[in-house]
């Protein structure tokens, strides 16, 4: 027996060429001479197999795309060659690949129909899931000692302490960037000692707790997500549900509580941070004091707008906190999801802060607070 696939080119009676296969033609043979075999261009009218000592469904199949594609008649097959042969003809498909691409007005307004059908069901979805969790803190006030202290200690450390550095140091910096531009367009008028004002009222007011609710939602959103969503993949959600235990009791309720406590005080933390280092470009660039840029924070920066930072904050911990634990509970199917649905937490929850910011800042002018 043969060990490897051959091939020959002969003159069949009649006319035409006869293409005399010969060897194994067998799945660990055959890509010596495959392309070889592909690039023929002569007028087959024949395919021998007579020569073939043996033959599996690759070696059925490369006979019958040679046939097809010279149209040309197989002859010589032994039995077992036969039932591949027949096999392989029986397995095709003459269906097209790719289906019909619809025209533009078409394609349109189905995709549009799909996106809002999309949003109608996440919509649903969500409504449910803060039912579930107005539930599970319904339950909790019943039953007391089923709350998790120490599961929410653990997550006020990650979202909270844990966060500090990071924080603190974007504030920092972003406190430098707003003194030192804010600076540079006041000089044009003469009013350069109003850069304590810009810094103290957008820090305390917007910047601070908007930075620090979208790097909250980056690092501690996305854990969320990833943290629930492996937990779905390897069977421990459900496993707590066999044994009794309520997976919003324990993994979403004290992710969404520590969201919700530590942002105000993270969001004050930033504000303050972010002012220090407006006070230290100021005495740097500006020859205003670093005390005197401090002291005048208080007198230039109205009480109502801490309260509006502060008011703030807990809500867009709320967002961060459902956000993250919504799409880790969505995950199913395999890995890739953790990694999709991580993101679609992050993206959402940071769309909602901003569009939620917005809608903040027109209501706080409205009641007089702008």
């Amino acid at each position: 027996m043969s060990e490897g696939a051959d091939f020959s080119l002969e003159e069949a009676e009649g006319g035409g060429i006869r293409l005399a296969l010969s060897g194994a033609y067998l799945v660990s043979t055959i890509g010596e001479i495959e392309q070889e075999l592909r690039e023929l261009d002569d007028d087959i009218t024949q395919v021998d197999l007579s020569g073939v000592d043996a033959i599996d469904t690759v070696g059925a199949w490369i006979a019958c795309t040679l046939a097809a594609g010279h149209e040309a008649e197989i002859v010589g097959a032994g039995s077992r060659a036969k039932r591949l042969l027949d096999a392989v003809e029986s397995s095709g498909n003459a269906a097209d690949i790719e289906p019909e691409r619809l025209p533009f007005w078409t394609r349109v307004p189905a995709g549009m129909g799909e996106l809002v059908r999309d949003f109608a069901f996440g919509l649903a979805g969500v409504i449910g899931f803060l039912g579930q969790i107005i539930t599970g803190f319904a339950t909790l006030i019943r039953h007391p000692g089923q709350f998790r202290g120490k599961a929410l200690i653990r997550q006020l450390e990650l979202v909270g302490i844990s966060a500090l550095p990071i924080v603190g140091l974007m504030s920092f910096l972003i406190g430098i960037v707003i003194a030192q531009q804010g600076a540079v367009q006041l000089q044009q008028f003469g009013a350069e000692t109003l850069t304590v004002n810009l810094v103290g009222r957008i820090t305390l007011r917007e910047l601070g707790v908007l930075m620090t609710a979208i790097m909250v939602a980056g690092r501690s959103g996305s854990a969320f997500a990833a943290q629930i969503g492996t937990m779905k993949l390897t069977e421990e959600v459900d496993a707590m549900r066999t044994i009794g235990i309520s997976p919003i009791g324990a993994l979403v309720i004290p992710r969404i509580l520590a969201s919700v406590l530590m942002m105000p005080l993270l969001g004050f933390y930033s504000a303050v941070v972010a002012i220090i280092g407006g006070a230290v470009i100021a005495d740097v660039a500006l020859d205003i004091p670093f005390l005197t840029f401090l002291s005048r924070i208080k007198d230039v920066v109205p009480p109502h707008d801490l309260w509006v930072g502060l008011i703030k904050a807990p809500v867009f911990g709320l967002i961060i906190g459902m956000a993250g634990c919504y799409h880790g509970m969505q995950v199913k199917g395999d890995s890739e999801q953790v990694g999709r649905r991580t993101t679609m937490a992050v993206v959402s929850a940071i769309f909602a802060v901003i569009v939620l910011d917005a809608f903040f800042a027109v209501f706080f002018t409205s009641v007089g607070w702008g």
